[in-house]
């Protein structure tokens, strides 16, 4: 199927190297790009964010949060 696309120079510049490696027209990079992005999404599993109470839990983070953080985040918000 013929169409026109406009999309993001870093994107075609993917699907040309793709196109280029593989040996392939740059349409048909494109299109395999497109379908392995929708598979990968289709096959990422949702995740439900985790209650305690009625509160949503954050993801977990490899540092502690100290007052410090909260005073320079509050501080930066105009709290």
């Amino acid at each position: 199927m013929r169409t026109t696309l406009s999309i993001a120079e870093d994107a075609l510049l993917v699907a040309r190297r793709l196109a280029e490696r593989e040996r392939i027209s740059l349409g048909e990079a494109v299109s395999e790009l497109v379908r392995s992005g929708a598979q990968a999404r289709i096959a990422e599993p949702t995740r439900t964010q985790k209650l305690r109470g009625r509160f949503a839990l954050l993801p977990a983070r490899d540092e502690t949060i100290t007052i410090e953080h909260v005073r320079e985040l509050m501080e930066r918000e105009g709290i």
